[in-house]
């Protein structure tokens, strides 16, 4: 028989959460000492619920929950914090972000780093701060957390310093290998922006725009042909002179 662990107020965010039965939900949670954990959400769906109006994303929580198998039974909640008020195109980041954790973090992993990235980043888009560069530092962590960090500051194969006035083929599965002229098929990228990306110095209009785009190749690369659905909702409700999500 499987022993049940109890765990008490563990400091968490709701990242999803959708019905179950007739009047509870099930919970996808980020927490930095138990990483992503399932959890069922018993009857808070029901009008007299205590618990429904606190189980919100974004909002930092000290969450409570029965443990045994795959999926644990909360317990109890309590808001740990202030709730962080988003809206527009931070709001849209921000599920960004959580979509990114479901999809891409495996249940019962902590990663106390990213947890606390995935904080400030929350943070951060709560105060209007410049969100791509938000994105991108959060995505780069994300990566390196999982196992499939990039390497932007030396040639893959050599191990020689990247040079910021040359250009550089990016192999997404190995790293940067100097350009040849002639390869016109090369995913080319300046050395200055690898840098930047590496140094987290993302405030030049060209280095942003290099690191959108090796970021979203390299999470294309994981994530697999299956859209996210917070880029087609920001799609869906943008307007042209927004700045989506990615």
């Amino acid at each position: 028989m499987t022993a049940t662990a109890r765990i008490q107020l563990a400091p968490g965010y709701v990242l999803h959460q959708r019905p179950y039965r007739e009047s509870s939900m099930l919970l996808e949670v980020f927490t930095g000492s138990y990483g992503r954990v399932g959890l069922v959400a018993r009857g808070v769906r029901s009008p007299k619920s205590r618990q429904r109006g606190e189980l919100q994303p974004f909002r930092p929580l000290r969450l409570s929950w029965n443990a045994r198998g795959e999926l644990g039974t909360l317990t109890a909640v309590e808001t740990d914090a202030p709730g962080t008020r988003l809206h527009g195109t931070a709001l849209y980041s921000a599920f960004y972000l959580n979509e990114l954790l479901v999809r891409l973090l495996v249940r019962d992993d902590p990663h106390p780093g990213l947890y606390e990235c995935y904080r400030v980043t929350l943070e951060g888009l709560m105060r209007g701060g410049d969100i791509e560069p938000l994105l991108r530092i959060f995505e780069k962590s994300l990566l390196q957390e999982i196992g499939y960090g990039l390497l932007l500051d030396r040639e893959a194969e050599s191990g020689e310093p990247v040079q910021p006035e040359c250009y550089y083929d990016y192999h997404l599965e190995s790293g940067p290998a100097l350009a040849v002229e002639s390869d016109v098929q090369a995913f080319m990228f300046k050395g200055s922006s690898l840098l930047a990306l590496e140094r987290g110095q993302l405030t030049d209009t060209e280095v942003l725009r290099d690191a959108k785009r090796l970021m979203r190749a390299a999470l294309n690369l994981y994530l697999g042909s299956k859209p996210l659905k917070s880029r087609e909702l920001f799609g869906a409700t943008s307007n042209k002179a927004s700045v989506p999500p990615e």
